[in-house]
């Protein structure tokens, strides 16, 4: 008797076809998901820069308007702008001047009336705000503030939209001291 000699049996390697099919439903679903997030993500990464336009607008503007002057006389009372306790003979109101080459040199200056919204498309120079900014300046007597009387006392509130979510809202207050 011959023995003939014996093939082992060879295992095959490598994937079936329902394996390959599962594995790529998986790959698809996990690839899919992970580019909706960057998806969510890169369509909200331009509001953190739009929100910074909108608070360096209103820094800007908040930062002007305290800057300027508290004088209880309008800018052409030649006689009485600047002195402190004078009897002014034209008292400075509300809105911008109308004579001066500076119509903004008072507080009170920026709005046209108090506690009512001034808008501003552009800053006080005339440089327009970047398309879809728009700006609202406020300017009321608050209350007595630390001893000085509420007449004396400015709340400036400067809003700006920006499309966002919510507004950049900026307060400051400003006194007028009469020694």
């Amino acid at each position: 008797m011959s023995a003939k000699p014996t093939k082992p049996v060879l295992r095959q390697t490598g994937l079936t076809m329902i394996e390959l099919v599962i594995f790529i439903i998986i790959v698809g679903v996990a690839v899919v998901g992970v580019l909706g997030v960057i998806s969510i993500n890169t369509g909200r990464s331009a509001d953190p820069v739009r929100q910074k336009q909108a608070l360096a607008i209103a820094e800007g503007l908040i930062n002007e308007i305290r800057t300027a002057g508290t004088a209880l006389c309008d800018i052409t009372d030649a006689a009485s702008y600047g002195v402190p306790g004078a009897a002014c003979t034209v008292p400075d109101n509300v809105g911008p001047e109308t004579t001066t080459a500076r119509p903004f040199d008072n507080v009170n200056d920026y709005v046209r009336q108090w506690g009512q919204p001034a808008p501003y498309a552009a800053d006080t120079a005339g440089t327009a705000f970047p398309a879809g900014y728009a700006a609202t300046v406020t300017v009321s007597q608050a209350a007595a503030f630390a001893g000085v009387p509420a007449a004396d006392t400015f709340l400036i509130t400067v809003a700006v939209s920006y499309g966002g979510p919510t507004d950049v809202v900026l307060q400051t207050v400003r006194t007028r001291y009469q020694p």
